[in-house]
């Protein structure tokens, strides 16, 4: 695989809607867009990280520098035959996942278009359709609240995810079990934001028969959520906890989870994904994947590993018009039926950019070539 260049373009779009966790409000989301040229095939990537620390350790700032200094002149000086070699090159680097991940991704796109197949094939995918959820954030009021989870149900979302934190918790999700019944798939996202103290208060969610709570305890640990899962009867699962295949086999011997969410950014690339939704399917694990307010391009990323088989549980890959007034590609991700995402069947990630858009909110481009 000969690399000719690398572009980095800088973009920063305002969000549809504000978006509000236990880390704080976000009204808009800058990322790096990442485009490997070969020949003539171009392969895209993404970066997710948030603006500021607080889900990670990494910002679009930090992802820029390592890119600039480190990833792209290692990739630049080795021999990629296949993607998985990404992960071998990069492995000296500790950490920095996020930066890892959108380059990787990038190198995953340009290989499945060289070899004339959908990204989704090229990873081992074999479904054709994925199912889909959204996630909802801390909202002013409960009826704000309640008129959002009607409006997805109506439009067929197949999970209702809802942020929580200490003090918004267990009414919320009261009132939507009064509303809305116990059949509609429901959980929580606590964001870290409890802890074993909280146990009393946490042990409040299981006559609310959620599918799950999503990453209760700290972003770093193992040992104290198989003490909570213990507990609790509600399925833990582990989120800014699982940062490889590595943590994975440890959170799955300490009984720390039943579920894990996957996030590309968060594990490294498409190649750790896939290792992890293997160790999960010999250990009867299911996964799903998580969204970090993706852009077009980490979306379509997300369609492609949503096709593997384990993924059997509705992600957070929602259709662009959820998040954006206008995305990057074209075309848009939509909803193919309700609940529901076509994989794209064309080489690559079956979508192209949208030039318009990403001129419209571009901060800065830097053109990257072999010395």
């Amino acid at each position: 695989m000969k690399i000719d260049k690398i572009i980095l373009e800088h973009i920063k779009m305002p969000l549809l809607h504000p978006f509000e966790t236990s880390f704080g409000k976000l009204l808009e989301k800058d990322f790096l867009l990442i485009r490997i040229h070969s020949g003539e095939h171009i392969g895209y990537g993404e970066s997710v990280a948030l603006p500021n620390p607080t889900y990670s350790e990494e910002t679009t700032g930090t992802i820029q520098y390592m890119l600039d200094e480190f990833l792209i002149p290692l990739l630049f000086s080795n021999k990629i035959e296949h993607p998985d070699d990404v992960s071998a090159v990069f492995a000296p680097i500790r950490r920095n996942n996020m930066a890892k991940a959108a380059l990787e991704g990038a190198v995953w796109d340009l290989y499945s278009k060289q070899q004339g197949i959908p990204l989704a094939k090229a990873l081992g995918g074999m479904k054709k359709n994925i199912d889909v959820g959204v996630s909802i954030g801390i909202e002013k009021s409960t009826e704000a609240l309640l008129a959002k989870v009607e409006k997805f149900l109506t439009e067929g979302y197949k999970k209702i995810k809802v942020k929580i934190k200490p003090g918004y918790d267990i009414e919320p999700l009261q009132k939507i079990r009064e509303r809305f019944g116990y059949d509609i798939p429901l959980m929580a996202d606590a964001n870290s934001s409890y802890t074993l103290d909280d146990m009393d208060r946490l042990k409040e969610l299981d006559p609310l028969k959620l599918i799950m709570i999503e990453q209760p305890l700290s972003f770093d640990d193992i040992l104290d959520h198989a003490k909570l899962q213990k507990q609790i009867n509600t399925p833990i699962c582990l989120d800014e906890s699982i940062h490889s295949a590595e943590d994975v086999r440890k959170a799955i011997e300490c009984g720390s989870c039943q579920i894990i969410n996957i996030k590309i950014g968060r594990v490294g690339g498409l190649t750790e994904a896939k290792k992890i939704h293997d160790i999960c399917i010999k250990h009867h694990i299911p996964v799903w994947c998580g969204g970090m307010l993706e852009a077009g391009i980490g979306r379509a990323h997300n369609i492609a590993i949503t096709s593997l088989g384990n993924f059997t549980i509705a992600g957070d890959t929602s259709a662009s018009s959820r998040y954006w007034k206008e995305d990057i590609i074209t075309p848009e991700v939509e909803l193919s039926a309700p609940g529901s995402i076509s994989v794209p069947e064309t080489p690559g990630l079956g979508y192209e950019l949208n030039e318009d858009v990403i001129r419209r909110y571009l901060l800065d481009r830097k053109v990257y070539e072999p010395k």
